[in-house]
């Protein structure tokens, strides 16, 4: 059986698991899970990395080994160049990451491969998730930020559709996390995090604000992803946790425009990066 890791990297962590290619399933007694500050520098996070990568590999052989690695973007994922010049990974901006990892753990480069990290979500439901099976997907991840992702039957493709135009700004003013804090504190002049919170408020508060974003989310899907002909949407994210709340309100919209699209909530949720992400490097490698 191939050896094969699958890592989430984010701006607060490092995730990891190998992965069975035969199950399709995280092997969870090897899951890790470490904190690594995306400001520090470049040595700091690389040792933070490294430390990590090594504890979930050291009972594998280095020479059957394949690692995927979900990253966030601007990133060059053929070469393992990080392109992020703002916000997270400054200290990381044209560094050969793919080079450096592969001489710290005495690999060879082509055992590392990167997949933007909304791509690795919808491979992992594909690979091993809600949505197996499928041709043509396509995902979005609902949390702090707004993920697009298309699988057209061979790969996932990062969509970057965040800040499409939408209304009178852009898509994730409209469907991130900060649209329920926003539209919460105008509604009431109270605060919540997000929609866990939101599900402990009055009934009539909840319906306002999920019929809203239900209005928002189907406005969307009718304006950005119909034209990709998709068999099925995906949803993944803390607020695809909250679909039962304006999931009937959504279809009806759906409907109103003719559109009769399956939606699958994400099986594996933070998970599905991993199985991505290692899928990912399995075609790859």
């Amino acid at each position: 059986m191939q050896n094969v890791v699958g890592i989430d990297i984010g701006g607060s962590h490092i995730t990891m698991a190998q992965v069975n290619p035969e199950k399709r399933e995280i092997i969870h007694s090897t899951y890790i899970r470490e904190h690594v500050d995306s400001f520090e520098s470049r040595e700091a996070i690389f040792s933070a990395w490294i430390s990590a990568i090594k504890k979930g590999t050291n009972d594998l052989i280095k020479d059957d080994l394949l690692i995927g690695i979900a990253m966030p973007g601007p990133f060059d994922y053929e070469k393992g160049i990080s392109l992020m010049q703002q916000g997270k990974f400054i200290d990381m901006y044209k560094v050969n990451i793919k080079k450096e990892l592969a001489e710290r753990l005495t690999i060879s480069p082509d055992q590392i491969h990167f997949v933007n990290d909304a791509a690795a979500f919808l491979e992992g439901e594909v690979f091993g998730g809600c949505v197996q099976g499928y041709q043509r997907v396509f995902g979005v991840t609902l949390g702090t930020g707004l993920g697009t992702t298309f699988y057209n039957g061979k790969t996932a493709t990062d969509e970057n559709l965040w800040d499409a135009s939408f209304k009178d700004s852009i898509c994730e003013d409209y469907l991130a996390t900060r649209w329920f804090v926003n539209y919460y504190a105008g509604l009431t002049g109270g605060k919540i995090s997000g929609t866990k919170e939101l599900l402990d408020k009055p009934k009539e508060i909840q319906s306002k604000i999920f019929d809203e974003y239900a209005d928002s989310f189907a406005v969307f899907v009718v304006k950005y992803v119909m034209h990709y002909d998709p068999e099925v949407l995906v949803i993944g994210g803390n607020i695809a946790k909250a679909y039962p709340y304006f999931e009937t309100r959504f279809n009806e919209n759906l409907a109103k425009n003719n559109i009769n699209l399956p939606v699958k909530i994400s099986a594996i949720f933070e998970d599905a990066a991993i199985l991505g992400a290692a899928s990912y490097a399995l075609k790859k490698g």
